[in-house]
């Protein structure tokens, strides 16, 4: 029987191996580094997440101290998303990675149909509970900012909300005597005028008194106008 030895080969194999694992280890560390940003960054959705980070398409150097930011700040992280990274001590290597953030969490649907003109009330709406990631754009999670508003138009009951699918409902009309409240740190005014346009609360609305001068208030309640100073 003839024997074979494979032992010149073992360095050749390690040469081939040894550059991968570390590559693989280091896409593992940065990786691991942006999971966790994200999770942070993400943790007010609620406690059910699902982050996915892809891997760097090129074969980079390794990310010293990696610091991820979001490439859009101020926004919590929802559906794709950009993740800049710094690498290095300075910080000056600057490289991006592309993520999908995914949260398990409940948002309102109507549970009866809603005509045009139609104000929604508390027991119109229910939760349903889904991947708050593949709701439309702009779609409404909270029930509180729906109640009291009117719809803009027919709806479907079991569909996601929508903020262009309601209007505030009108607390001043217009050519409505209202009442202005100027209101300051030690004093309050109050002056009635005519609202010149409608509007719901919050709403900001010209009022011309009966001198003639005209001011632009904020809607506070049912015929109730403020300025602040």
């Amino acid at each position: 029987m003839r024997l074979i030895r494979f032992a010149p080969l073992l360095p050749l194999l390690l040469a081939i191996s040894s550059p991968q694992a570390a590559a693989m280890a280091d896409d593992a560390e940065l990786l691991q580094a942006v999971h966790a940003f994200l999770h942070d960054e993400a943790s007010s959705l609620g406690d059910e997440l699902i982050i996915e980070v892809r891997p760097p398409s090129a074969r980079l150097p390794a990310c010293e101290f990696p610091e991820p930011f979001l490439a859009r700040s101020g926004d919590v992280p929802l559906g794709r998303v950009s993740v800049g990274v710094r690498c290095g001590s300075d910080g000056r290597q600057v490289r991006y990675l592309q993520a999908e953030i995914g949260a398990m969490g409940d948002y309102p649907v109507l549970d009866v149909p809603l005509g045009a003109g139609e104000t929604v009330r508390h027991e119109h709406l229910t939760m349903q509970s889904g991947n708050l990631a593949e709701l439309p754009n702009r779609a409404l999670l909270d029930p509180t900012a729906i109640v009291g508003q009117v719809a803009t138009r027919p709806l479907s009951p079991g569909q996601p909300l929508m903020e262009h699918q309601f209007r505030s409902l009108p607390l001043v009309e217009r050519n409505q005597r209202v009442v202005v409240e100027a209101r300051g740190s030690a004093f309050r005014v109050t002056r009635e005028g005519q609202a010149l346009e409608p509007g719901g609360l919050g709403d900001r609305v010209r009022v011309r008194f009966d001198s003639r001068e005209i001011v632009t208030a904020a809607v506070a309640g049912e015929g109730v106008l403020v300025v602040d100073f």
